[in-house]
C-alpha cells in the first residue's frame, strides 16, 4: 500500500471511518504530485508558474470568442438538463465527424460512434473498469502522467510495467519498447497505452518511430497475443516538427489487426483550450467489429459511467458544439497553436544554445505543452528552491525529474525563466 495511505489511514485508526472503510477506501491517497506542487506555485510563483498544462497569456487563460460569447446565453435545455449518458448525440456526430477531418486516413466503417465521458480521466476510468483487474500488466512510457497509477493501480489493482521510453539517443528506444511488448506477449495478451504528445515530456513519435511502434504491435499480433492499444490523444495536433505525423496513433490501430482493439481517449479539453468544461471523447476500433459489436462495447461504457458519474456536463456539451459551428473557431485555434509553437521554439533555442549542463539534462520533446529535465541533483529540492528563493513553479517528478510547463510561461519570460533554472540548477550541484 502507498505509504501516503498508511499515513492517512494512521490518521483515522480507532475512528467510526476506520471501521468502515472498504478495502479501495483504504487504498486511497492524494499523491503530493502535479496538483500539490500546482497549488504551492499557485501562491509563491511570482516570476513565472510552469507547472500547469494550460495556455496562458498575461496571467489568463486562452479562451475562444465562441465559449466566452455563450457562456451566459445557453437556454435552459442547453445548461441544466440532464445530457444521455452516451452524451448528447449531436455532440457525439459533430466530434467524429472532426475526428475523421483531423485524421482522414480514418476509415469512419471501422470506429464506434464517440462516447461522451466527464474528461479524458474519466474515460481513462472506465476502460480501467472495463479491460483490467487485480494483477493485470499496462505497458506505459516512463516517465509517464503520475495519474496514470491512481486510475489504474490503486483503483484496480493492475500493475503499471513502466518502459524507459528515451535513451541516450535523441528520440524513442524503439528496442526498449519492442523487449518489453515481446516480454508481455507471453502471457498471451498486450495492453499498453500510448500518450502523445507526451505528458510529462512533450513528445511525440517521429513518422520512421511511428511505423516501428505499429510494426510491433502487428508482429504482436501476428504471433497469437491479443493486443488493447489505448491512444491517450489529451493533447492531439499540438506538433511542433515537420517529421511528426499530424494523424493519431489511433488511425494505425484502428484497422490493423483482428486480435488488436484500440481505443481513442481524446476531447476538446487541451485542443479547444477549455480545461476546466471537462469533456471528453470515447471511441473504440477493431479491424473485425461491426456495428453491433460497436454497440454492444458502447452500452458496457454507458453502464461505467452510470455507474460512477451518471452523464456528462450539458452545458459542456452544449458550448463546445457552439465553438464548433463558429466560424471564428478555426482562425483563434491557429493563433493559439502558432503562440504555443513561438514559446517551443524559444525553449528549443535556449536549450540548443546551452548545451552540456553539468546538472540538468533536457529529454527529447517536440510537441505539446511541457519539457522535461533529467535532473543530477534531487529534483525536490531543486523545485524548491526555485519556488521559494526565484518565484518559479516547475513540478517534480520523482527523484530526477522537473517538468516545465512552456505553454503557460509569457513569451518575454521564458529566455530568462530557463536561464535562471540553468543557474540555479548548476549551483545546487
Amino acid at each position: 500500500m502507498n505509504p501516503l495511505a498508511n499515513e492517512l489511514n494512521t490518521i483515522l485508526k480507532g475512528t467510526v471511518a476506520d471501521r468502515l472503510l472498504s478495502d479501495l477506501g483504504r487504498r486511497y491517497y492524494f499523491p503530493k504530485g502535479i496538483i500539490a506542487q500546482s497549488t504551492e506555485a499557485k501562491k509563491a510563483a511570482t516570476l513565472a508558474n510552469g507547472t500547469i498544462g494550460m495556455a496562458y497569456v498575461g496571467g489568463k487563460p486562452l479562451i475562444l470568442s465562441a465559449i466566452a460569447d455563450n457562456m451566459a446565453s445557453l437556454t435552459p435545455e442547453e445548461s441544466v438538463a440532464y445530457a444521455p449518458t452516451a452524451g448528447i448525440e449531436k455532440a457525439r456526430t459533430a466530434w467524429k465527424n472532426l475526428m475523421i477531418q483531423k485524421n482522414p486516413s480514418l476509415d469512419p466503417a471501422h470506429i464506434s460512434l464517440p462516447v461522451v465521458v466527464p474528461g479524458l480521466t474519466s474515460g481513462l476510468s472506465c476502460t480501467a473498469d472495463m479491460f483490467f483487474e487485480k494483477g493485470t500488466g499496462l505497458l506505459s512510457s516512463d516517465p509517464c502522467w503520475e495519474n496514470y497509477s491512481l486510475i489504474f493501480e490503486l483503483r484496480r489493482e493492475a500493475n503499471i510495467i513502466p518502459i524507459p521510453f528515451f535513451s541516450k539517443g535523441p528520440g524513442l528506444d524503439i528496442e526498449a519498447i519492442r523487449s518489453a511488448v515481446q516480454q508481455q506477449a507471453k502471457s498471451g495478451s498486450v495492453r499498453i497505452i500510448f500518450n502523445f504528445p507526451n505528458n510529462p515530456s512533450g513528445y511525440s513519435p517521429t513518422v520512421a518511430e511511428e511505423e516501428a511502434l505499429v510494426s510491433i504491435v502487428r508482429e504482436t499480433a501476428d504471433n497469437g497475443a491479443d493486443v488493447l492499444v489505448i491512444c491517450d490523444d489529451a493533447y492531439f495536433g499540438l506538433f511542433y516538427e515537420d517529421n511528426i505525423s499530424p494523424e493519431s496513433l489511433f488511425v494505425r490501430f484502428a484497422n490493423i489487426h483482428d486480435r488488436v482493439l484500440a481505443i481513442k481517449i481524446d476531447g476538446p479539453i487541451k485542443e479547444d483550450y477549455v480545461w476546466g468544461l471537462r469533456m471528453g471523447f470515447l471511441t473504440y476500433a477493431s479491424k473485425n467489429l461491426n456495428q453491433t459489436h460497436h454497440d454492444a462495447l458502447v452500452k458496457k461504457l454507458m453502464g461505467a459511467i452510470r455507474g460512477s458519474v451518471s452523464s456528462a456536463n450539458t452545458s459542456a456539451q452544449h458550448l463546445m458544439l457552439k465553438a464548433m459551428e463558429d466560424p471564428r473557431t478555426p482562425g483563434e485555434k491557429a493563433n493559439y497553436r502558432a503562440l504555443l509553437q513561438r514559446r517551443y521554439n524559444l525553449v528549443k533555442d535556449f536549450i540548443k544554445a546551452h548545451p552540456n549542463h553539468p546538472v540538468l539534462q533536457p529529454l527529447p520533446f517536440n510537441s505539446g505543452y511541457f519539457m522535461c529535465f533529467h535532473c543530477k541533483t534531487d529534483a525536490e529540492t531543486l523545485r524548491q528552491e526555485l519556488l521559494t528563493k526565484h518565484g518559479i513553479g516547475v513540478i517534480a517528478l520523482g527523484e530526477h525529474c522537473i517538468r516545465v510547463a512552456f505553454s503557460s510561461i509569457d513569451e518575454d519570460k521564458i529566455t530568462a525563466v530557463y536561464q535562471k533554472i540553468y543557474d540555479v540548477a548548476a549551483v545546487a550541484k
